[in-house]
């Protein structure tokens, strides 16, 4: 445990983790993920993960041909680290619950608050379009899968912004509102969308969490 911390404890470095954890950045969109670290900063992080294993940088073949940094298959082992912090920090009295927060990370959130029990045995490819961002999310046999990029053949697509999504997720939209009010679009069956949407368990202040403040002495 110790030498994991000396690995990826550095600030940054965890979050630089999560947001390769759907495929390959360039430098400039992981500034853009992580847009209270400076340029110095993440460069220092992006060396260490690479001294360490966790991340290497190459160029992608042509016609791209755009230098990008990705996780090692090392590296990716820490998604269920990543998953599982998050899951845990969901719990947390006082999470910021507004916050805002980045489509990659909204995305991932997925893993976390996904409840296998209310999704059952339910097979469902779903598409989701935040904005530029096209990600396929698959449910099947109580399992979740995430991938960047568009589905050929959803069963249905949201079509959205993050923040619209992020309402979805925390319970304080329904589908309908937001379809109503012009922020959302479903392609495909509302009801499947309903179905797929509800397979995310809220988070909330975990009882032993709270009022942990020792009693003032006397």
């Amino acid at each position: 445990m110790a030498h994991g911390l000396d690995l990826i404890g550095e600030r940054w470095a965890l979050l630089i983790v999560r947001e390769l954890l759907l495929g390959p950045k360039r430098f400039t969109h992981l500034r853009a993920g992580l847009p209270g670290a400076s340029p110095d900063v993440l460069s220092q992080r992006l060396r260490q993960l690479q001294e360490s294993g966790v991340v290497r940088h190459r160029k992608l073949p042509p016609p791209v041909g755009v230098p990008v940094y990705e996780l090692t298959e090392w590296g990716m082992g820490l998604e269920p680290i990543v998953t599982g912090l998050g899951r845990w920090a969901g719990s947390s009295p006082s999470l910021p619950r507004d916050a805002p927060i980045g489509v990659d990370s909204l995305v991932l959130s997925l893993k976390a608050l996904f409840d296998p029990h209310v999704a059952g045995d339910a097979e469902i490819a779903a598409g989701l379009r935040l904005a530029e961002d096209e990600f396929r999310v698959i449910v099947a046999g109580g399992e979740i899968a995430l991938a960047r990029g568009a589905d050929g053949h959803p069963d249905m697509t949201l079509d959205t912004d993050p923040a619209t999504f992020a309402s979805l997720l925390r319970g304080t939209r329904s589908l309908a509102e937001a379809a109503a009010g012009g922020d959302l679009r479903v392609d495909g069956d509302m009801g499947t969308a309903e179905r797929f949407v509800a397979f995310f368990r809220r988070p909330v202040p975990h009882p032993s969490a709270r009022n942990t403040t020792p009693p003032s002495p006397g």
